[in-house]
């Protein structure tokens, strides 16, 4: 496509709006101290463990690469398609976020609503009436209602720097559930009983630690009638103005009264309950503490990476490929797919095993893994080809000789 044709059909979810077409004074949009567009958790999850939880996925699951490729007849990999949807998803989703930040945007949302709409912003065609058109940029947004085929979802508009409404068909938006809703985000899951817990212990603990004395005074005498009664509550308030205008917050009493302290702490189980919870959203998720302060072994990180990030991974490529993708693109080899890096939890000392066994066996060419380990590609040609380097140069001539004898021969015969 040309300039002027993308020019002619492109498309923009809020109408096309021209960016400099505001009424603020200084001509810039709406003016924020925060960044609008960033994440930002709701429903109590900012201030429990279950954001240490939920970011440390949203993080791993960032890291792994998505990219729009072509595959072969046999569904294998083959080249990168360039396009907009792939520059996206591998460098820059919009004029706010990386392609790594978006992913982590999209993760962290998930996780946090149970649901998120990943909305085409800028496209080479309308999406609306029509199925072949190229993303150029998108974001997440809240869905807010759901019809039977559009959803009306809440969105940044990075031209006025303000959240829009706006209704959409499902058929144009990915719209991602979580798959492990059940466990985060249902009514009376795990991490929402924990949430509740750590809640009544927050709010003990700011109760303790307010300005209350928490004080019983025994006055010297029964307060069983009402004259008695008064007497006792203009001795309080006498004692209240004693704190109050004190400087250093002392106050007297006479012989006969004794003062009683409450402000102890209570027993009670509350913290063994949000051990409890807290272990027991571990095992339904399949983490370890360990994970989480990053002194987990290969293992257990294996195990992580396939029981927690891989399916929440597969829920946002799959729909991506539904939604993104038409029939007649999929039919021809077209796919979003993921990949993630096998070495990354590997030592050094086994990835120098591992590299011998990947060239010898022609599995990489040792360009291929110097790339892995950051090393720059040598100009050898031998380094980009598929050979095992442990079989001497005599020997390999000998065989390359022996096939062309063996061609010749046939050759000659025919």
């Amino acid at each position: 496509m040309g300039f002027m044709n993308r020019l002619k059909h492109g498309w923009n979810a809020f109408m096309n709006k021209d960016p400099t077409a505001y009424q603020n004074g200084t001509g810039l949009g709406a003016v924020s101290y925060d960044n609008p567009s960033r994440p930002r958790l709701t429903m109590g999850n900012e201030r429990s463990i279950v954001t240490t939880i939920y970011n440390k996925i949203s993080v791993d699951a960032a890291a792994i690469d998505v990219e729009h490729v072509m595959l072969d007849a046999d569904k294998r990999f083959t080249d990168d398609v360039e396009d907009g949807l792939n520059y996206c998803l591998t460098m820059e989703a919009n004029i706010d976020q990386t392609s790594r930040a978006f992913k982590q945007d999209i993760f962290l949302k998930l996780l946090d609503e149970g649901c998120v709409a990943i909305v085409p912003i800028d496209t080479t065609m309308d999406p609306v009436h029509g199925n072949v058109y190229d993303i150029q940029t998108m974001r997440t947004a809240k869905i807010i209602n759901w019809y039977p085929r559009h959803v009306r979802v809440r969105i940044y508009n990075d031209h006025t720097g303000e959240f829009e409404e706006m209704d959409l068909p499902k058929k144009m938006v990915a719209i991602v559930e979580n798959p492990f809703y059940a466990i985060m985000n249902a009514q009376n899951s795990t991490a929402h009983r924990l949430k509740r817990k750590l809640a009544i212990l927050d709010f003990i603990d700011d109760r303790s630690g307010s300005d209350k004395l928490d004080l019983i005074i025994q006055l010297p005498y029964t307060i069983k009638s009402e004259a008695k009664r008064a007497q006792a509550k203009e001795r309080r308030k006498e004692l209240t103005e004693q704190l109050a205008s004190s400087e250093y917050g002392i106050a007297y009493i006479d012989s006969t009264e004794h003062v009683t302290q409450l402000n102890r702490s209570i027993e009670n189980n509350l913290l063994k309950q949000v051990e409890y919870f807290t272990n027991l959203l571990f095992s339904q998720l399949g983490m370890t503490v360990e994970i989480l302060n990053g002194t987990a072994d290969e293992n257990t990180m294996n195990n992580y990476y396939n029981s927690i990030v891989e399916p929440i991974l597969a829920a946002v490529v799959d729909e991506m490929n539904r939604k993104f993708l038409t029939k007649t693109a999929r039919t021809k080899g077209h796919a979003i797919k993921y990949f993630r890096d096998p070495f990354k939890l590997v030592s050094t000392t086994n990835l120098a095993e591992l590299a011998d066994k990947f060239t010898r066996n022609c599995i990489m060419t040792s360009n291929e893994f110097r790339q892995v380990i950051g090393l720059r590609p040598v100009d050898d040609p031998k380094a980009d080809t598929l050979t095992n380097n442990n079989i001497s140069a005599s020997n390999t001539e000998l065989d390359q000789m022996y096939n062309t004898n063996s061609a010749d021969e046939e050759t000659e015969e025919q």
